[in-house]
């Protein structure tokens, strides 16, 4: 069950291999308002980057200058500003390609290596140094988060297989939901990239929920199996805490739905996300493979803690039975 249940997994996250990220202002909004329209007309007739040009301060607005008119992907350098005081000199940068192009992106990069005086803002650079940001923060904030919750669990069940099998489940649940999502926001909500703040925020929810309803969960098996064996403290905390954690499921999943009907991508993209890794975290993680894991495992689930592998009296036994039902 859990091999079958992995499988289906790995086949949804497989799809995270042709995510695009990165938004345009194009499709900020779910709908398409009229300043959008203008933008596309004026992109239609004059250089791409006319709407939303470069910002570049140096203090060196001559050599700068001469750089920039010279250099492929610039339409048209504007008249510098002094400052107040003299020292730096601002002026825009038109770029020939729309400001959320890849070859925009890619200009502005050269630009930034080949003209080392100068600072580059606004427009498509601050849209590059906020994907390298949230690039930055992925592979620190991931990691981080997922030792922090190991830690955690390894206190609080006072074991490391059971803590590691959680972790890996989540992370699992994680990759399959936004495999899932993105092939829901490409070819049903027709979304042509994912903005960049959702994989990260997406990863925090989920990480948060799943291995809270999990450690519900594996905590009452514990429980369950100290007061009896191991394969029926298994199937009796999966019981007790099913209904809990099913209803709880269904409500945070129609909270976050509520999400997809707002007119903002990302927040719709956000929703979609946590809802379907809740649904699937509660309803097939939570409940089949988590289970399946710690039954395959047996009494090395609690490792390396020592736990009884055999039914306590019959007297005894026969009270739990009794306080359970």
């Amino acid at each position: 069950m859990w091999v079958g249940g992995l499988v289906v997994l790995a086949a949804l996250a497989s799809a995270c291999l042709g995510i695009d990220t990165g938004l345009d202002r194009a499709h900020f909004l779910t709908s398409t308002p009229s300043s959008t329209i203008g933008e596309r007309l004026l992109a239609e007739h004059y250089p791409g980057g006319q709407g939303r040009p470069l910002q570049v301060i140096t203090d060196k607005p001559a050599a700068v200058t001469a750089a920039l008119r010279k250099s492929p992907g610039v339409a048209r350098v504007g008249t510098p500003q002094p400052s107040s005081d003299g020292r730096l000199t601002r002026f825009d940068v038109v770029l020939t390609s729309p400001p959320d192009s890849a070859a925009a992106k890619e200009t502005v990069r050269e630009l930034r290596e080949t003209v080392p005086d100068a600072l580059f803002g606004a427009s498509t650079a601050g849209e590059i140094d906020l994907a390298d940001a949230q690039s930055h923060d992925r592979r620190v904030v991931i990691p981080l988060v997922l030792g922090v919750v190991l830690l955690i669990l390894v206190a609080l069940l006072r074991a490391l297989i059971a803590p590691l099998l959680v972790i890996a489940t989540v992370v699992a649940s994680y990759f399959a939901a936004l495999g899932g999502a993105w092939l829901l926001f490409r070819y049903a909500f027709g979304f042509p990239a994912l903005d960049i703040q959702v994989a990260l925020m997406g990863f925090l929810f989920m990480v948060a929920l799943g291995v809270d309803y999990n450690l519900f969960l594996v905590s009452r098996i514990r429980e369950e199996a100290e007061r009896s064996d191991h394969r029926t403290g298994v199937l009796r905390g999966l019981g007790v805490t099913g209904g809990v954690i099913s209803s709880a499921g269904l409500v945070l999943a129609a909270t976050f739905g509520v999400l997809g009907v707002m007119p903002i991508t990302m927040m719709v993209q956000i929703g979609v996300l946590v809802s379907l890794g809740v649904l699937l975290d509660t309803f097939f993680v939570r409940s089949v493979i988590v289970p399946a894991l710690a039954l395959d495992a047996g009494p090395r689930f609690w490792w390396p803690a020592r736990r009884r592998t055999t039914p306590p009296p019959a007297t005894q036994h026969t009270s739990m039975d009794a306080i359970t039902r």
